[in-house]
C-alpha cells in the first residue's frame, strides 16, 4: 500500500531542513571561534604578553646577548703587602661534535680533525691520545658536545692559551672563578676560605662568584666580592654581533683589598713549629698567638687541627676557629690576672706566709698541684710555684666582689670583636664560695684565646689594655680610598706600677730555682712567663677528666720583660703521645718563635722596600728583564720564546725588593731551577703553568724531579723537595 502524497513531500523537506539547521549551527561555531581568536589576538597586541611572559622581552632576548663581566674578588695581603689570598681563574675544556653547529658564513664550529685534536690535547691534559679519541667518538652519533672529566677541569690560563694557539676547531672553554692561597697552611682558619657556592641551573658559570665561608673571607665577604658588570650586544640568529651596532657595557666594580697585621716570616715559622709538635705529640688541639701588646696587632696565629685552603686537605675535619669559637678553662695562667687584681686593689701581702698543700673552702678541699705542698711559704712564692692554695688565699683577701670587679675590668665574658667570626663570650661559675675560689687559678671560668690575649696586653703594656687586631686596613681599588683600622685601647684595668710588679713575678717563674717555667729562658733576652695546667670537664658535666695527659697545658710569655714588644700564648689540649713533660713540648714552639721575633726586632738594619709590579706582558724577554731589574726584582723565565705572554705577580700588585717574578713566554714551557725557592713561589709556578707540582718536606727547595730547562710537558707530575736551612 502506498503512502499518501502529502506525507511523502513532508519527508522530502525534512533532510533539507536538517542540513540548514546543522549548517547554521556550524556557522555559529565558526563565528564564535573567529571572535575568540580576534579577542585573543587583540589582547596580545594590546598587552604584549602571553602566559604572563612579555613578548617584546622574549623577542629582544632572541636578538640580544648579555654577558656578565665578573668582578675581581679583593686580595688579602700580609703586613708587608705580600698576597696570601688572591683571585684566580680556572678553565674547563669541552668539545662540540654536532656537524650542524656552523656560523653565519658556513664556518664549521665543531671538531673537524679529531686525530689532530687528540694529539694536541694529549700534550696538555693528563689523558692519552687514545683516551681523548675515544671521548671524541662517542657511541651516540647525535651527541652534541663532550667533556673530559677531571682532566679537563681546573686548567690554568697558560694551558688555555697554549691550546688556543693550536687553532683547534670545536674546542671551547668555560671560565670558573677560583681562589689562590699561595702559602698553603697559613693562619688558615683566621684568613679563611672563599669557594663557589651552589647555584641554580639558571646561573651561568660566568655569573658565579666566590663566597667567603670562613674566617676573614667570611667577615669581609661583602667588601671583598665586588659587584659584577655586564655587556649587552645585538646579535643575529647565530649569536654574532650585528654590524653597525654598539655594545652597552657596565663596568664591573672589583672588590676591596684587605691588609692584615700578620708577619709572613713569623707566621710561616710558627706553622712549621706547630706542624712538628702536632706530628710528634698528637695533641687534640694546639693553639698559638703572637701579639704586639703596644698595638694589639696579631703578628702570627695558628691552630691544629688545620687545613690547606689551596688543596682542601684537612678541610672536612675541623671548621671552627678555636681562637675565638672555643671557650675553655684557662688554668693557672689566669693567676696573672688574679695577682694583678690583688696588687691593684692593695690586697696583696707578699711577705705574709700561708700553709701550702691544701685548703678547704665551702665544703670542698682544694689542693696544690704538688699535693704535699712546700710547707709554710710567703705569698711572694705562690706565683712562681703556681700554688693554687696561695691564690685561693689571695682571692679571699680581695673578697668575691672585688675579684669579680677586676674580672669584668679585664673584659672577660665580653666578645673582643677582633673581626674573626664565630666568637663566644665565655661564662663564669660564681655562685658558691668554692666556685669563687677556683676562679683564682683559672677553673670555673670559661674564656677564649683572644680574650686572654686582650687581657695579657694590659700586663705587657703598663696597664693599657689593647683590643686584638688582625686587620690593618682596607683599600678600594676603584676609588683609591683607604680605610685604616687603628689600634684601639679598651680600658686601663690596672696601673703601670701593678703591671710592672706582675711582670717581675713572671720573671720569677723563669729565673727562680723554684719557678715552673725555667725551660722558657732564652739566652740573651729577659723573659717573663706563666705556665698553666687546666683540668678538663667531663662532657656530661660530672667533674673533671683523670689521667696524665687529660689537661690543657699552656704558657704565656712576654719579652723583653722590662718593656715587652711581644706576647706569645700557647695552649695544648690532651697530647696523645706525651713522651716529654708538657713544658718541654711547649718550649719547642715558644723558645724558637719568641727568639726569632726578638732577633727580627733587634736587627732593623735590613730594611725592605715595597714597589708596584710593572706591566711587562707583551714585552720582549730582554726588555721585561731590564724593567724588572731596575725595580730590584728577580725575573724567572719560563718558556723558550722571546715574548712574555703572562706574568706573576700581575701588574700593580705590591712587590718587595728581590722578589721573584715569573715570566711565561711563548714557545714551549720550561722548568726553572727552583733551588732556594719557598713553597709559596713553587705554588705560584704550579698555578701559572697549570702543571701538577707537589712539594715534600718543609723549608726551601733543594731538589726537583724535573731538571732545570726541561720541557714541562715532558713530565705529568713534578716533585720538589724542601729542606730547612742548616
Amino acid at each position: 500500500m502506498k503512502a499518501p502524497r502529502n506525507k511523502r513531500l513532508m519527508n522530502q523537506k525534512n533532510p533539507r531542513r536538517n542540513r540548514q539547521t546543522f549548517g547554521g549551527f556550524f556557522l555559529l561555531i565558526l563565528v564564535g571561534v573567529f571572535l575568540l581568536f580576534v579577542f585573543r589576538f587583540s589582547y596580545i597586541v594590546i598587552s604584549g604578553q602571553v602566559n604572563n611572559e612579555n613578548l617584546s622581552q622574549k623577542a629582544s632576548a632572541l636578538y640580544q646577548n648579555s654577558t656578565v663581566l665578573r668582578a675581581k674578588r679583593g686580595t688579602i695581603y700580609d703586613a708587608s703587602g705580600t698576597a696570601i689570598a688572591e683571585d684566580s681563574t680556572t678553565y674547563s675544556l669541552y668539545a662540540i661534535l654536532d656537524k650542524n653547529h656552523v656560523g653565519t658564513n658556513g664556518k664549521k664550529l665543531y671538531v673537524t680533525d679529531k686525530a689532530k685534536t687528540a694529539r694536541v690535547l694529549s700534550h696538555y691534559l693528563p689523558l692519552s691520545r687514545q683516551n681523548i679519541l675515544k671521548r671524541l667518538n662517542p657511541k651516540n652519533p647525535n651527541t652534541f658536545q663532550v667533556e673530559f672529566g677531571a682532566a679537563g677541569k681546573g686548567l690554568s690560563l697558560s694551558i688555555k692559551q697554549a691550546i688556543d694557539k693550536a687553532n683547534l676547531k670545536g674546542i671551547y672553554f668555560n671560565e670558573t672563578p677560583a681562589r689562590l692561597y699561595p702559602n698553603g697552611i697559613f693562619a688558615s682558619h683566621q684568613v679563611g676560605l672563599a669557594q663557589l657556592q651552589n647555584h641554580d641551573e639558571k646561573t651561568s658559570a660566568e655569573a658565579q662568584n666566590l663566597t667567603g665561608i670562613m674566617g676573614l673571607e667570611k667577615t669581609f665577604n661583602s667588601s671583598l666580592r665586588g659587584v659584577n658588570g655586564s655587556k649587552k650586544i645585538k646579535k643575529d640568529s647565530y649569536g654574532y654581533q650585528l654590524p653597525n651596532t654598539k655594545a652597552k657595557e657596565k663596568a664591573a666594580k672589583n672588590g676591596n683589598n684587605l691588609y692584615l697585621t700578620l708577619d709572613t716570616r713569623l707566621q710561616t715559622y710558627l706553622e712549621t713549629l706547630m706542624s712538628n709538635a702536632q706530628t710528634k705529640y698528637q695533641p687534640k688541639q694546639l693553639n698559638a698567638v703572637l701579639m704586639n701588646p703596644k698595638t694589639g696587632q696579631i703578628l702570627a696565629a695558628s691552630q691544629r687541627p688545620t687545613f690547606n685552603p689551596q688543596t682542601g686537605s684537612g678541610l672536612g675535619n675541623f671548621w671552627r676557629d678555636t681562637l675565638v669559637a672555643d671557650a675553655y678553662e684557662p688554668g693557672s695562667v689566669m693567676k696573672v690576672f688574679t695577682l694583678a687584681a690583688a696588687i691593684d686593689a692593695g690586697k696583696y701581702q707578699p711577705n705574709t706566709t700561708y700553709a701550702s698543700g691544701q685548703i678547704r673552702v665551702g665544703g670542698t678541699t682544694i689542693h696544690d698541684w704538688n699535693k704535699t705542698g712546700w710547707g709554710t711559704i710567703p705569698f711572694s712564692e705562690a706565683f712562681a710555684r703556681s700554688s693554687n692554695v696561695g691564690f685561693v688565699h689571695i682571692q679571699q683577701l680581695m673578697g668575691q666582689a672585688k675579684w669579680l670587679h677586676y674580672i669584668k675590668k679585664f673584659k672577660f665574658m665580653q666578645k673582643t670583636n677582633s673581626m674573626l667570626p664565630g666568637e663566644v663570650s665565655g661564662s663564669l661559675q660564681y655562685q658558691h664560695a668554692s666556685d669563687q675560689a677556683i676562679t683564682a687559678f683559672g677553673q670555673g671560668i670559661n674564656v677564649n684565646t683572644m680574650q686572654m690575649m686582650q687581657g695579657f696586653s694590659a700586663i705587657a703594656n703598663n696597664g693599657k689594655e689593647m683590643k686584638p687586631q688582625i686587620v690593618a686596613k682596607m683599600t678600594d681599588p676603584n676609588t683609591g680610598k683607604t680605610t685604616n683600622y687603628q689600634p684601639r685601647s679598651v680600658g686601663k684595668p690596672i696601673s703601670q706600677d701593678t703591671a710592672e710588679q706582675v711582670r717581675q713575678a713572671m720573671e720569677d717563674v723563669v729565673y727562680k730555682k723554684y719557678g715552673t717555667g725555667r725551660v722558657y729562658a732564652i739566652p740573651g733576652y729577659k723573659i717573663a712567663a706563666k705556665t698553666g695546667t687546666a683540668e678538663i670537664s667531663h662532657a656530661n658535666g660530672g667533674g673533671y677528666l683523670a689521667g696524665r695527659n687529660n689537661y690543657i697545658f699552656s704558657v704565656v710569655g712576654m719579652a723583653p720583660a722590662d718593656d715587652p714588644k711581644y706576647v706569645l700564648y700557647i695552649t695544648m689540649k690532651q697530647p696523645q703521645n706525651m713522651t716529654k713533660e708538657a713544658s718541654v713540648i711547649l718550649s719547642e714552639i715558644f723558645n724558637p718563635l719568641m727568639k726569632r721575633a726578638l732577633d727580627y726586632e733587634q736587627s732593623n738594619a735590613t730594611t725592605t722596600t715595597q714597589a708596584q709590579m710593572p706591566n711587562v706582558t707583551g714585552k720582549t724577554v730582554s726588555d721585561a728583564t731590564a724593567a724588572l731589574k731596575q725595580k730590584q726584582l728577580t725575573p724567572i723565565q719560563i718558556g723558550t720564546g722571546n715574548t712574555v705572554v703572562q706574568q706573576m705577580p700581575v701588574k700593580n700588585e705590591v712587590v718587595l725588593d728581590h722578589q721573584r717574578v715569573l715570566l711565561l713566554t711563548n714557545g714551549g714551557m720550561t722548568m726553572p731551577d727552583v733551588t732556594g725557592w719557598s713553597k709559596s713561589d713553587i705554588l705560584k709556578l704550579a698555578e701559572l703553568t697549570g702543571k701538577n707540582i707537589t712539594t715534600k718536606g718543609t723549608g726551601y727547595a733543594t731538589k726537583q724531579s724535573l731538571p732545570a730547562k726541561s720541557l714541562l710537558n715532558s713530565a705529568k707530575s713534578i716533585t720538589v723537595t724542601l729542606s730547612k736551612p742548616k
